[in-house]
């Protein structure tokens, strides 16, 4: 693959990086094959929810089987992470992508009486996951340089909001026109197949000095990188949380497919706050902390929203518009500050954060629309957010970490300091 330069300094708006990577040789089949191999992760949500929901008639069971999920997720992420940087990408995609599948038809084929097998192999599905965002991210410093990369971040993250819009309402209408089961065994035959288009076009691996070794305290122990994986697991742990709260809205109201209405709505604003965002010229004044004050307030208009259909729906396009600008800008910042050969692994922690922190969410949003009701879904979100604005204080912004000094917290030669 080609490596794209810088576009213009001084424009008004930035559509040069836009114009750069639809150029660029292989890059668009790249982030296309990334999004068809991540629509099965997400078609998954909803047609899992219902299937533990509908075999043991509780909701507090549909976040438990979630939550397991999560759990597998965070415990194998970063050893899929550090396999790809150390042996490279392709094998390991393929290999997760196939066994992926096979726990999925086993979830799907699981007779009804079994349910309480279902957290089970939920952490083992979790677990097979394979580590298509994180190799992803990884690779788009190989392949773009300069502000076309800050514009291939904002790209990506946009564009993960289709999979938002396209995911779960391919899973709800499964649901609704067939079962939850259909839902999960189409999920599963898209993995096999998108996975493996995906895994063909990873570009070539870099060259390792197999006598440096990076530990995981090395790689993690930092002044802005641990923030940021910290304030990234908080927006997820919100993030499963209300949507298992739209997944309990709809269910209340009697329409199924209002799940998937409301998600692609909170996409779909997302994608829209995204676009933007990748257009518009980088600031130095753009804090990372200021995106995670507007998500959180987004997410309180939802508390006081949930009266009507309608109205939840016009919060959560709200809402939706400030996720993807404060999601890509954290994913340019914890690549900027991660050197090369160690980007996969570190993405791979910030999954990890972000399920584990997603196990407990799904199991607390649970508990609370039992016990409290769907708003407070919305309540507890914001509250998440928050905090994660509070983590984020001390991160400067895109400019100030071109000139930061090489991290004094390793000796010479320590990967702490490369990349930054």
């Amino acid at each position: 693959m080609e490596t794209v330069g810088g576009g213009r300094k001084n424009a008004g708006m930035e559509l040069a990086g836009y114009r750069e990577l639809w150029r660029a040789h292989g890059v668009m089949a790249l982030l296309v094959s990334s999004l068809l191999a991540r629509l099965p992760v997400l078609a998954t949500m909803v047609p899992i929810a219902f299937l533990a929901k509908d075999a043991s008639g509780s909701f507090r069971w549909a976040g438990v089987v979630a939550g397991a999920y999560s759990i597998g997720m965070a415990i194998a992420g970063p050893v899929w992470s550090r396999a790809a940087d150390r042996r490279g990408p392709r094998g390991v995609l393929l290999v997760t992508g196939i066994a992926w599948s096979v726990a999925l038809i086993a979830i799907a084929l699981l007779p009804a009486g079994l349910h309480r097998l279902l957290p089970a192999l939920a952490v083992v599905a979790g677990a097979l996951v394979p580590p298509v965002m994180q190799t992803l991210r990884a690779a788009w410093p190989r392949v773009v340089q300069g502000p076309a990369l800050r514009t291939a971040y904002s790209v990506d993250a946009t564009a993960q909001e289709l999979l938002f819009m396209v995911g779960p309402m391919l899973g709800a209408t499964a649901v609704s026109v067939a079962s939850p089961r259909l839902g999960v065994l189409l999920a599963a035959a898209m993995s096999a197949v998108f996975i493996w288009w995906y895994a063909l076009r990873q570009p070539k691996p870099v060259p390792h000095d197999h006598r440096t070794k990076v530990t995981a305290r090395q790689l993690l122990w930092h002044r802005h990188r641990l923030p940021l994986i910290l304030a990234f697991g908080l927006w997820v742990t919100s993030f499963n949380g209300i949507s298992l709260g739209i997944v309990a809205f709809a269910d209340e109201h009697g329409q199924r497919l209002l799940a998937g209405i409301f998600e692609a709505v909170w996409a779909f604003g997302s994608l829209v706050g995204g676009a933007v965002a990748g257009a518009l010229p980088a600031r130095r004044t753009s804090y990372l902390w200021r995106r995670a004050a507007l998500v959180a307030a987004g997410m309180l208009l939802c508390v006081f929203a949930t009266w009507s259909s309608v109205s939840l729906g016009i919060a959560l396009l709200l809402s939706g518009l400030t996720l993807a600008p404060a999601i890509g800008a954290l994913y340019e910042r914890l690549g900027a500050l991660t050197p090369d050969v160690a980007r996969t692994e570190v993405f791979g922690w910030m999954g990890s954060a972000a399920m584990g922190g997603a196990a407990i969410g799904a199991a607390v949003s649970g508990a609370v629309i039992e016990g409290f009701g769907v708003r407070y879904v919305w309540l507890l979100a914001a509250v998440l957010a928050a905090a994660s604005m509070v983590l984020l204080l001390r991160v400067p912004p895109e400019q100030h970490l071109e000139v930061e000094p090489t991290a004094p917290e390793l000796p010479a030669g320590g990967l702490l300091g490369e990349g930054a």
